[in-house]
């Protein structure tokens, strides 16, 4: 369904390195990065598409947070969702919602939420059951 989500961020290097910590408890592999162009984009293993990008926005004015947006990650177990979520917060990332069930959106719907360094909305999510 999609191509691509970007992200706007302020500080690269900053960004970089969360995002680094992040896409690797999602066992995403980075696609390619530029500092020189504060931008770099990750994709599940084997895959050309979708992206997943940070970057300066691109006509170069002040990166803001909009209310409501937010970026959802599926995570192949409930375990990863609680180590993508300590490792966000162990960089820098701020709590919106500590890893749990959330049963209103279904019964084996286990997520995470927080905020990027920039205040960007990031969630981890499980659709599946727990193992037996």
């Amino acid at each position: 369904m999609f191509s691509h989500v970007h992200v706007g961020i302020t500080n690269f290097e900053r960004s970089y390195a969360f995002y680094s910590v992040v896409m690797n408890e999602l066992g995403f592999e980075l696609k390619f990065c530029r500092p020189e162009q504060s931008w770099a984009g990750w994709i599940a293993p084997g895959k050309e598409r979708p992206l997943f990008l940070i970057g300066l926005p691109y006509d170069r004015q002040p990166t803001n947070a909009g209310n409501g947006g937010m970026t959802a990650f599926l995570a192949s177990t409930r375990e990863v969702v609680d180590r993508c979520y300590a490792a966000a917060l162990g960089m820098g990332g701020r709590c919106e919602g500590m890893p749990g069930l959330r049963p209103h959106y279904h019964p084996n719907y286990y997520g995470a939420y927080f905020r990027d360094p920039d205040g960007n909305k990031i969630c981890v999510c499980c659709h599946q059951p727990a193992p037996a």
